[in-house]
């Protein structure tokens, strides 16, 4: 079920707050099944046996999380716990996600195995490091075990940000899956988050992929039509998953849930340490804290050493994302990258300018390599941007930049913080105004949102993949 969808806007959600709000509203406990309930319908909705691979993550982590626990009390080491949980979450990751793709490298080598067919359950790769987190946690006091397995499957499944983030570690919500204060200010504050994801999915990523798609889609496409097609599949994809990313934080706080940022405007960053603090941030603090400080970070006592924590963190962020040549080596383009700023001094002295366009321009390199379906193809599609690719008809930018000028002005424009200044200079003159003026905006973005999904097609989330 998407968020993006009529029967998630008029029958789904508004069915869930009621039943939230007025029966359950001061029974806690109840809310807490209902939510739960209500999470594996939204997953079984699209998904109708793979809801079974998620039910059995959650019987098995709160299992682990038990076995942590009695261990610490005990005073016995976790480690086989810990190393059990590892080895079954990753194992239902690697044969759901990576299997397929390794008996292929292996059949490539001259195996002949015969390589099964198997679907990837949507978002798998979210609710798996979700309920890593619970674990992990528990082990680091950061958390306390939960007795009731319907609390792990709530925390786990919770529907706003099941299928594509932000990963919300257990840490964060632990005190709030029983003590979260729901209030009206929360409520209307996500309310409007939910309308501004909204429409950063439909009336701007959606847009921006038809271009997208139709120049990756392309054998033969000129420099300018190349460069077009990488433009927008860059914004596409910003809006795409910050839009899912607002929607999910704002649901949650219509349940009085509290889901850290997920994106903090990382086209306006001058380097590529800057982009990756600021996109994706849920993904880079779960790699920064399970992954990159156990292996030391940057304080370990020998530069390889360093080296070595970066290769494996961006190695893992690569194939995290998928099982694709493409994906690994997006992941180590950015491991070359940060190396060079941060050992090589890549963009030390340089004006504010030309490192925030270098930065860009990297950042749309590597889209492009994310985006395409093979090696093969991103290299014929980086060709084409240098005109050294077959060449298409030389009226194909010009065609599809007529049409969606105004679409590209405004995901440019609204990927830097200039509204919020705006908000905050108006905010701080006519705070009464403003406040109708941005509700009057929500309301039309709302509307014209729900009309485009009328009368739209399917269009899932990207992120929907991983």
């Amino acid at each position: 079920m998407l968020f993006s969808s009529s029967i998630f806007l008029f029958l789904f959600l508004p069915l869930v707050l009621l039943i939230y709000y007025l029966p359950l509203r001061k029974f806690r406990q109840g809310q807490n099944v209902f939510l739960l309930v209500a999470s594996l319908g939204f997953y079984a909705w699209g998904e109708p046996w793979f809801v079974l691979v998620m039910m059995g993550s959650i019987v098995a982590n709160y299992g682990f999380g038990l076995w942590v626990d009695r261990n610490k009390r005990t005073g016995r080491s976790c480690r086989l716990p810990i190393i059990a949980a590892l080895a079954a979450n990753f194992g239902i990751l690697f044969v759901f996600k990576y299997l397929m793709f390794t008996m292929g490298i292996l059949n490539g080598l001259g195996m002949h195995l015969v390589v099964p067919v198997i679907e990837l359950p949507i978002g798998i790769s979210f609710f798996t490091f979700q309920a890593l987190s619970y674990v992990l946690d528990v082990h680091r006091d950061r958390g306390e075990v939960q007795r009731s397995p319907l609390k792990v499957g709530l925390y786990i499944s919770f529907f706003p940000q099941l299928i594509a983030g932000p990963i919300v570690k257990y840490e964060t919500v632990a005190q709030q899956i029983d003590h979260r204060q729901e209030n009206w200010a929360d409520f209307s504050a996500g309310c409007a988050r939910f309308v501004v994801g909204l429409g950063k999915k439909v009336l701007l990523s959606n847009q921006l992929a038809v271009v997208a798609d139709h120049a990756f889609g392309s054998s033969a496409i000129t420099p300018g039509f190349a460069w077009l097609g990488a433009l927008c599949y860059t914004f596409q994809i910003y809006y795409d998953f910050s839009g899912y990313s607002d929607m999910a934080i704002g649901l949650g706080k219509m349940f009085g849930f509290h889901f850290l940022e997920n994106f903090n405007y990382p086209y306006i960053s001058t380097s590529i340490t800057e982009f990756w603090r600021r996109w994706h941030i849920s993904l880079s603090t779960w790699f920064r804290d399970y992954v990159y400080f156990p292996l030391g970070g940057s304080r370990v006592n020998s530069k390889a050493k360093h080296l070595r924590n970066l290769f494996v963190v961006w190695l893992f962020t690569g194939i995290w994302h998928g099982a694709n040549w493409t994906f690994i080596c997006w992941g180590l383009f950015y491991f070359v990258l940060l190396v060079l700023e941060k050992f090589c001094g890549l963009g030390r002295g340089w004006p504010v300018w030309l490192k925030w366009l270098f930065t860009f321009l990297m950042v749309n390199f590597a889209w492009v390599l994310f985006r395409a379906d093979s090696l093969t193809q991103a290299g014929q599609y980086l060709l084409s941007m240098f005109g050294l690719g077959q060449p298409g008809r030389p009226d194909q930018a010009l065609l599809y930049l007529r049409e969606n000028w105004a679409v590209l002005i405004a995901a440019a424009v609204f990927s830097t913080p200039v509204a919020l200044k705006v908000r905050k200079w108006a905010d701080a003159r006519r705070p009464v105004l403003l406040d109708l003026g941005y509700a009057l905006v929500l309301a039309v973005i709302f509307v014209v949102s729900a009309s485009f999904i009328i009368k739209g097609t399917y269009n899932p989330f990207i992120y929907f993949n991983f």
